[in-house]
Order: structure tokens, then sequence, then C-alpha cells
């Protein structure tokens, strides 16, 4: 019966915002998953981050229908007083729905047998000119194949991550080790840790990781306040090297990218090695030997210390077209500060997100992250279908007055070097005075 029924305010909902003690709201139901937190596939950070809050939308775009039968046992009786769902929220979920009736969540289409033949091919043409070839030209184009595959495995590897290239959990696990961490050498643990907190955070400056670069870019003045980054548990320190380090990050933003990969590797084994809680660290760690297995003993198969100091900086510099991509669809877009607050999922992705525009047949070579915001807004479409949802996400941002950014390639990385070279002189104003002059130019414009 409706009165035996119990309600908590949004204000006490709020309270239950800490490890140990964290509720959250879904359709208008409290549920405490204080002690599942621990052993939530996605890790623990995307629950703190929208602990205390309505995760409708995040829930629904995450998990499948088969998900909810789960949620009882978490049930704590209480439902929240006066829910509402905001328009645009009605609108999202009945996407949800309609693709859900399609069977598109299902249908994973033949992107993923593709990509891992082409990959499969790639390294074959890399030890073919490795091993049985002494020029330097084809050591040279084996080096940017090279490139190229790791590019091609680093988006197999993206897709198995969110469980949308197999139809199984342990297949998707799978490709998740061989196409990260044995082929790539990037843990694929480390990958979701960083990734599943950037996606329920996305464009948040002290709770998405994806923004966090300090000492070496930045793309808001508001970390010239040295915030604290609750991804890392530490402060973002905005010191005297990190001030001359972005001074000139509009100049550095190409350099630095070329090189990129390193600080994955290091990423990678600074999680593995951690005394965090890492899910199959094992597994994870047996992965990353083959890659430093295979990937050193074919260097050391090169005749001289030449080719492969070249063939190393070849294959590094072609991956940095990825690196690029990944910062593109950010760096330039809106940013706020604080944990996302749950019930305005739709708005939060489509401020932090830019599209890359494409002809069709570049599909392949972005990965299907040209429709980045698409992927952020149903990370469990499987990509071949995200070019035919878009003209639907588009109508739907137009009908709430949200931004559906989609620039070409050229004019994103214009865009994206124009916020560097802007957050770069507020860098030097800060150099000069010691406070920045637009401060509160940024306090007007950002969001939260």
């Amino acid at each position: 019966m409706e009165c035996d029924k119990k309600y908590i305010t949004i204000q006490q909902l709020e309270q239950h915002n800490k490890p140990g003690d964290l509720w959250v709201s879904i359709n208008g139901k409290v549920y405490n998953v204080s002690d599942w937190s621990k052993y939530h596939p996605g890790g623990e950070t995307p629950l703190l981050n929208l602990a205390g809050k309505d995760v409708t939308d995040a829930f629904t775009a995450y998990h499948p229908a088969t998900a909810w039968q789960y949620l009882n046992k978490f049930f704590t009786g209480y439902r929240l007083k006066d829910y509402k769902v905001s328009e645009v929220s009605k609108d999202y979920r009945n996407l949800i729905h309609e693709f859900t009736k399609a069977g598109m969540f299902e249908n994973k289409g033949h992107t993923a047998v593709f990509t891992l033949t082409s990959v499969a091919a790639m390294f074959g043409f890399v030890f073919y000119g490795v091993l049985c070839c002494n020029s330097l030209w084809v050591h040279l184009c084996s080096a940017m194949v090279l490139g190229m595959a790791w590019i091609q495995s680093a988006y197999i590897g993206h897709d198995s991550g969110h469980y949308i290239v197999m139809s199984g959990h342990g297949w998707n696990k799978l490709v998740q080790l061989i196409t990260g961490n044995c082929l790539t050498g990037i843990s694929i643990a480390w990958w979701k840790w960083t990734h599943n907190a950037h996606h329920i955070a996305c464009n948040s400056l002290d709770c998405d990781p994806d923004l966090q670069h300090i000492p070496v870019f930045a793309v808001s003045s508001w970390l010239f306040n040295s915030v604290t980054s609750s991804f890392y548990g530490r402060k973002l320190e905005f010191d005297y090297m990190a001030r001359i380090l972005i001074s000139y990050q509009h100049w550095t933003f190409y350099p630095i990218m070329c090189v990129a990969r390193v600080n994955l590797y290091i990423q990678t084994l600074l999680l593995l090695f951690s005394k965090r809680k890492v899910q199959d660290r094992t597994l994870n760690i047996m992965g990353i030997i083959v890659f430093w297995t295979w990937f050193p003993l074919l260097v050391s198969w090169l005749p001289n210390w030449s080719h492969r100091v070249m063939f190393v900086l070849t294959s590094f510099v072609v991956t940095s077209i990825q690196h690029v991509q990944f910062c593109l669809n950010h760096f330039s877009a809106n940013v706020y500060v604080g944990p996302p607050n749950g019930n305005d999922w739709f708005e939060k992705q489509t401020n932090g997100t830019l599209d890359i525009s494409c002809s069709p047949w570049m599909d392949w070579f972005f990965g299907g992250l040209q429709f980045q915001l698409e992927h952020h807004l149903f990370p469990r479409l499987p990509r071949c279908h995200l070019r035919q949802v878009a003209p639907l996400v588009k109508d739907l941002c137009n009908k709430h007055n949200l931004p559906y950014k989609s620039l070409s390639f050229w004019e994103a990385n214009e865009l994206t070097i124009r916020t560097l070279k802007m957050a770069a002189m507020e860098a030097r104003d800060v150099n000069n005075s010691g406070v920045s002059k637009n401060f509160l130019w940024e306090a007007v414009t950002i969001h939260g």
C-alpha cells in the first residue's frame, strides 16, 4: 500500500556519499551499495562519484536489462520523495528502449572480425619486414604498420572493455587481455580503472583523470588552483615547473603526443605493482610480460642501433594520431568542478564531448570514437550502430537546446590548440603576477 512506503528526501540521500556509507537512487528507489562497491565490475570509483544521487540514467546506460533483477537485494526500503524525471531524461530513456527493442545492443556486426583480421595481417607484415628484410625503408614501413596495428588493437581493446565485441563476458575479457596487454603493452586493468571514471565524470576537472595532466597540460586555469584529484587522491600541484611547462603547452602538445605511449607503459606498471586492488592482476601482469618479451625481441632482430631507434620512434609517432584524437574529443569541450550530479547525465555528456566528422569509409580509422558523444551516451552500443544513431542524438540535443559539437579532424585540432594556448597565456599571467587575470572569465563560463 502507498501509505506503507517509506520516503527520504534528496538531502537525506546526499548524506550517504562516502565509502562504507554509499547510497544511490534508481527510478526513485534507494539502494545501499556500500558493500557491493568493493566487488563492482566497473570499480568503486564510478559509484563514489555518484554516491548520494539519483543514478538512473547512468545505470541504464551501462547495464543491460538483466542487471535490474539484482537490485532488490540492495533495496533499503526507502523511496526518494518528490522523485522527478526531466524531459531530456525521458527522451533519452525512450531512445535506449527503442534501441533495445531493435536488438541493437546485441547485434555486434562484423566490425570486430574485420578489425581483428586486419590487425593480424598488419602484425604479419611487421614481422616479415623485420625478420626477412634488411632495408631501412622496409623497416620504417614496418614500424608505421606496427603503429597502425597498435591503434586498431587499442580500438578493439576499448570495445571489448565495454563488452561489445563478443557475446560472452569471458570472451570479451580474453580479447581485452590479448589486444591490450599482449599486443600493446597497456594494461586493460589500468585502462578500465581510468576509463570508467572518465565516462561517469566526463570533463570534471577534479574527478575525470583524462583531464588531470598537471604538470604537462592544463585545459583550464581552474587547475592553477592546485585542485585535489578525487580520482588519484592527491593534490594536483600547480608549482613553478608546471607553470613553465603549461606556458608553452600549445607548442609542446604534438611532440609530447609522439612519445605519449611511454607514459601509458609507466602508468600500467605503477598500477599493476601498486597496493591498490586490481582486478585480474595476475592475468594482466602475464599479458604485460608477453608484450615485453616479443617487442624487445623483435626490435633486437634489427641489424643495428640506428635501425632500432628509428623503428621504435616511428611506431610511436604513428600512434600519436590516436593519442591526439583522445584529446580532441574532450580538451576543448566545457569543463566543471566537482562530481557529476547524476540526474543531468545527458546534459553533462553533451557539454563535455566533441565528435569528429568524417566520411563513412574513414570510420575504421577512428575506431568509432569519432562518434564520441554517441558512445558516451550509449557505451553498450557496438560501434557499427553509432553512425546510425547520431542523427537521433543530434535531434534530441536540438530539441532540448543542448550542444551537439561535430567538427572535422582539422577543425578539432585547431580548437584544441586554441584551448591550450588560452590556458598557456593565463599560466604566463600567473607567472608574472602570481594570480591569473582570467579567473573571473573562467568563473563565468565554467558550468557545474
